[in-house]
């Protein structure tokens, strides 16, 4: 196995995020990594990948190890063509050494065997088709027409994801973990990074919202939501398929949790009623006659020897069930959040250039529509939404907003006060809506800071802020990034039978194929 980790223990304060968590990623495999905001999937991989300290547990990765994260952690001073030398370096640096060490080898035998170890690592890592492999991953990732000396610091969030990204897999490292890294990818970038994925030799963890992106790169899904009978129904949190499959397993657990808990409660109150039973509860409202007292007192011994045996028995039993109780299935948190505002927000756009990211001559968004809104990254799609909602001004053209409240739902996480609690900023909030009636984050954590959330509960924390608001014009963008997959179905259910107006930019290629409203794509600019 290139990868194992061995009952990993992490915990935040006084909150326990991965509780004894073992897995093993074998060569050519590729693992999902699943389970509801918060449930410890980015704290995982980032322990796998040596960037943050477990309580307990350990961690063995077989060769050398890359890291996806959700912050790309490129220095911002760096250029793109720095990012991307740095990458190739490695790999450069083994084809140099092969060839000093090939002059040496034939009287040389520790020459030998280092050019043998050498020549494994650069096979493994194709490291002789490292430059062509770094112009493509750049040009399919969206990066081919940006200038190389362009700074990581001046680049948008997705273009530094991409260029994180690139240089990722074009290093091919033995170990590769990655978090959410289909976020910011188009069409063409999804099927690049799924075709790299499947043709990597090495061990690879992946964390994603992504349905399709599992289905086609993972045959293992790992689950971190607690089950009592694991994920797969023995008590194992490793699913051996893909993640379709995986869905029609959990279900089915989940039922015979259900349905196995509830047999044991309603044996656990049989018992104790037997437990409690005594021999003047058996045949109590019928006294001895004359003639037969003799016969009774005999008879109400044999009674109750018989009453106390099953006393016995019932309570030894509830002994053993309580040792080995099943516990209660937790209820799953639903969205309960809805947008009910009349459907009076409406948006005209007319001939909108803001120069270098977008252009389009026409949209028409009618009071109650729901509009779609694709584009291969570069489009314009989330400048768009910024001129709707009124954070940017086109150079020429003309866009008229009609509502009475709009809301943006931006593609990265923005919550910057990262010291107060979802309680604080809904207090804040001129509203009715409590936090706890919309479904979105555990009770437990309410009073936490935000800054110890997960980036997915963050975003959860935006949702009901928005949601709070009722706006009557909604504007997603990404709307899907960092949520869990149960969320975004319940979200996509929401918004189908909301009244206000919805503009949803989105890559998603799951709500894409099931979305029911209007939809337009937008081209390029370039």
């Amino acid at each position: 196995m290139s990868l194992r980790i061995t009952d990993l223990v992490c915990s935040y304060a006084d909150h326990r995020v991965l509780d004894g968590v073992s897995l093993s990623v074998a060569d050519g495999t590729t693992m999902g990594l699943v389970g509801e905001n918060g449930s410890g999937k980015s704290t995982l991989l980032r322990v796998a990948a040596g960037r943050q300290e477990a309580d307990g547990g350990t961690v063995t990765a077989l060769g050398d190890v890359g890291f996806f994260g959700q912050d790309t952690g490129l220095a911002a001073d760096a250029t793109i063509g720095t990012v991307l030398y740095d990458a190739l370096a490695p790999l450069h640096q083994a084809v140099e050494r092969l060839e000093a060490l090939a002059s040496r080898m034939a009287d040389d035998k520790p020459a030998a065997a280092a050019y043998a170890d050498t020549l494994d690592w650069a096979v493994q890592h194709d490291a002789w088709d490292a430059d062509r492999r770094a112009e493509v991953a750049a040009h399919r990732l969206g990066l081919g027409r940006i200038d190389r000396t362009r700074t990581v610091g001046s680049m948008s969030g997705g273009e530094r994801s991409r260029l994180a990204l690139a240089a990722l897999l074009t290093r091919r490292p033995a170990v590769l973990l990655l978090d959410e890294p289909t976020n910011h990818l188009d069409d063409e970038a999804l099927e690049f990074l799924e075709h790299e994925l499947v043709s990597m030799p090495g061990a690879i963890l992946v964390a994603s919202h992504d349905r399709v992106f599992l289905d086609r790169t993972c045959t293992e899904i790992v689950d971190l939501d607690p089950s009592h009978f694991g994920t797969d129904g023995v008590g194992g949190r490793l699913f051996a398929g893909n993640f379709s499959d995986y869905l029609v397993a959990k279900r089915a657990v989940r039922t015979r949790w259900q349905e196995r808990f509830e047999a044991q409660q309603e044996e656990l109150n049989d018992l104790r009623v037997a437990a409690r039973t005594t021999n003047t509860d058996i045949a109590h409202n019928r006294g001895p006659r004359d003639n037969d007292k003799f016969i009774y007192g005999f008879k109400g011994q044999r009674v109750q020897a018989t009453v106390s045996r099953r006393r016995r028995n019932a309570e030894q039993r509830i002994e053993v069930i309580e040792r080995e109780r099943i516990p209660k299935p937790p209820a799953p948190m639903h969205f309960s959040g809805s947008f009910d505002r009349e459907p009076i927000a409406s948006v005209l756009v007319r001939s909108v250039v803001v120069p270098g990211r977008l252009r389009c001559e026409r949209l028409d968004v009618a009071p109650g529509a729901h509009l779609l809104v694709t584009g291969a990254n570069g489009a314009g799609k989330s400048t768009l939404l910024d001129l709707i909602a009124g954070r940017q001004v086109p150079a020429s053209g003309d866009v008229q907003v009609r509502a009475r409240q709009v809301c943006l739902l931006t593609q990265d996480v923005s919550l910057t006060d990262l010291s107060v609690s979802p309680h604080d900023l809904f207090d804040r909030l001129d509203t009715r809506i409590s936090l706890s009636s919309l479904g979105l984050l555990h009770p437990r954590d309410h009073q936490r800071p935000v800054g110890a959330l997960s980036l997915g509960q963050r975003r959860r924390v935006e949702l009901a802020l928005l949601i709070a608001r009722q706006p009557d014009l909604l504007l997603l963008d990404e709307p899907t990034n960092h949520l869990s997959l149960a969320l975004v179905d319940e979200l996509e259910e929401a918004l189908a039978t909301s009244p206000v107006s919805v503009v949803l930019a989105s890559h998603d290629r799951w709500i894409r194929a099931r979305w029911q409203g209007e939809w337009v794509e937008l081209r390029s600019f370039r």
